[in-house]
């Protein structure tokens, strides 16, 4: 049964208020690793020894935003793409930064068809950028960082014939 919002004993938080929080929240995590204002376009890689790397790519930058793409070097057999991996757009003027796609190849309209309802819409933005805060805090929680971030290539050894043969 629904509790009566005058009932509950803290105010209860909408689902854009959540959202902007988290994406509030996704920027100062990623702020915590690449100075989003200064860092030149590239490829960054973070290792902390546990054989798993993280790759920050800076794809672009325009007046307001910068474009990111963050995965692992991992590859998906299937796509040859890396998996997981998700692509962001950070909004400098009001420090927010969101997931735009979990999946290379796969916006919204893909997953949600050409005409979604808003609550669908919402939905979906709410589950990916949930999925990214709850990624990033766990990458922190290993140690991936500024600290650890340096530049570096795409990974190339990584292929889809060494993933099935593996």
């Amino acid at each position: 049964m629904r509790q009566n919002r005058v009932d509950l004993p803290f105010p209860a938080i909408g689902r854009f208020a959540w959202l902007m929080g988290l994406y509030a929240e996704n920027f100062e995590r990623i702020a915590r690793w690449v100075d989003l204002r200064t860092a030149p376009l590239g490829h960054y890689v973070s290792t902390v020894g546990d054989g798993l790397d993280i790759h920050l790519e800076i794809v672009a930058r325009h007046a307001h935003t910068v474009e990111l793409r963050l995965s692992y070097a991992m590859v998906d057999p299937l796509t040859g793409a890396p998996d997981p991996s998700a692509a962001l757009r950070a909004y400098l003027d009001s420090r927010q930064a969101e997931a735009t796609h979990c999946y290379v190849g796969r916006h919204w309209q893909d997953v949600l068809g050409l005409r979604p309802s808003p609550q669908a819409m919402m939905g979906h933005r709410l589950r990916m950028n949930s999925f990214l805060s709850k990624w990033l805090g766990y990458l922190e929680a290993l140690g991936h960082g500024a600290g650890s971030l340096q530049p570096g290539a795409p990974p190339q050894s990584i292929t889809r014939a060494s993933m099935t043969n593996a």
